[in-house]
């Protein structure tokens, strides 16, 4: 398998033959059908933005890179470092919201 920081491992067409989809992924793909994943992911970007969390999350960047040196500093180090304090620092109120409207969406796709 292949793996990735942003999603789950890639099965490799063997392993993918008699697969039976789980619920995540049923509901994923519906998500993406629909286009209602784009709009959950735009809603999210508007919302963290709106709330300064983005600003917070560069300026932990930047401080991070200063610290370790502009050169000394790859993309996974920030990765590493800022993923569990951001995603830590989503308000509640984000969260709440975007639950919200994926339950809204699950009960309107009969899922």
């Amino acid at each position: 398998m292949r793996n990735s920081i942003n999603r789950p491992p890639t099965p490799v067409a063997e392993e993918d033959q008699d697969h039976q989809p789980t619920l995540q992924e049923i509901i994923n793909i519906k998500l993406i059908e629909s286009g209602e994943k784009e709009r959950l992911k735009e809603l999210l970007r508007e919302r963290l933005i709106e709330c300064g969390w983005r600003d917070e999350m560069k300026s932990l960047c930047r401080a991070f890179a200063r610290k370790k040196g502009r050169n000394n500093v790859t993309v996974d180090d920030l990765v590493q470092v800022i993923t569990p304090k951001g995603r830590a620092s989503v308000p509640d109120s984000v969260k709440a919201e975007l639950l919200q409207r994926i339950q809204t969406f699950l009960a309107s796709a009969s899922i």
